[in-house]
């Protein structure tokens, strides 16, 4: 199997292309939660671990971290898709807002 290589100079213009481009990407939006702590023992009700908790963080998933990956490339990036009336949504359009995502589809 022989991969093809992508020279330097075409990635140069593909990044320079995106950075012109307009970009609607539209799907399953969600926001990811990522929990950080300590696994100190194993239950004893359940062979699953219990965890310490230290922190949290959140950051755009599915469809949202493509668009910000997007953003991020230089393009600009447009997001649609459905959420609710909630603190996640708020949060959602928050961090992509931060990222430079248009929000006006969801």
């Amino acid at each position: 199997m022989n991969p093809i290589a992508i020279k330097p100079a075409r990635v140069k213009a593909l990044l320079a292309a995106s950075r012109r481009s307009r970009i609607l990407v539209v799907g399953d939006v969600m926001l990811d939660q990522f929990i950080w702590g300590r696994v100190s023992r194993i239950s004893p009700e359940a062979p699953v671990p219990v965890v310490d908790f230290e922190r949290e963080n959140f950051m755009p998933g599915g469809a949202a971290n493509v668009a910000r990956n997007l953003s991020a490339l230089g393009a600009r990036a447009e997001i649609f898709g459905v959420v609710g009336r909630d603190h996640a949504a708020m949060q959602l359009r928050l961090h992509l807002t931060e990222q430079r995502v248009d929000c006006a589809g969801l």
